[in-house]
């Protein structure tokens, strides 16, 4: 009885290691892969997902920060299932020798898979830039406008009120000068005198 206690305990250690070795491999989801473009931007690729994957790609390069997402169907390449960090590894290779992370390509190929179907393919479906550096932008454009409005205010205050010029009454001169006096010395000659002021008007307006 002991020995085939001991018999039937060893056959059900070996299934048990049996089935161990039947899983099937893991795949790299949620892994995270960093890389330097070619004009040195610093970036980081994850995936996630199962059949259809999805990679986030997310870039600093000085003082801004970008980002975009592929989509595909990589399982469908058999080196993939085989060996899906390989692949990823070799997505990185590519996009370390483009300028740009998300501008430059519109789709994402793994020397592996170039047999593949297009499925395999990961395609662009969204790109941008972090929502933290969109309000740096618009706290920069609201400084911009209160310094300009700052601006406006100190000139007007600079410019002020124009001068009130003392009011000038025009002396008169040339021929009307000279009417008048001739008419003043008539009226010395022909009016009496409290009547000099009123004979010399007459006088000058016959005088023209």
């Amino acid at each position: 009885m002991k020995s085939v206690a001991l018999l039937f305990l060893v056959v059900i250690c070996g299934m048990g290691g049996l089935g161990q070795k039947l899983k099937p491999k893991k795949r790299s989801n949620g892994e995270e892969i960093n890389f330097r473009t070619k004009t040195k931007d610093v970036c980081t690729m994850n995936m996630s997902g199962d059949e259809e994957m999805k990679l986030r790609i997310e870039c600093k390069s000085q003082g801004k920060s970008y980002w975009c997402e592929y989509t595909g169907k990589p399982s469908v390449c058999r080196p993939f299932r085989n060996n899906p960090k390989i692949y990823w590894n070799q997505i990185a290779m590519e996009l370390r020798k483009l300028p740009h992370a998300c501008e430059s390509t519109q789709v994402l190929k793994a020397t592996m898979c170039q047999k593949a179907s297009a499925d395999a393919v990961m395609k662009q479906i969204a790109a941008g830039m972090e929502p933290e550096d969109l309000a740096n932008q618009d706290k920069s454009v609201q400084k911009t406008s209160a310094s300009m409005r700052g601006a406006g205010k100190s000139s007007v205050k600079k410019i002020g009120k124009p001068p009130i010029l003392p009011l000038i009454k025009p002396t008169q001169h040339g021929q009307g000068s000279e009417n008048e006096t001739e008419a003043m010395k008539l009226a010395r000659e022909h009016c009496w005198e409290s009547l000099h002021g009123f004979c010399s008007y007459i006088i000058g307006i016959f005088r023209g």
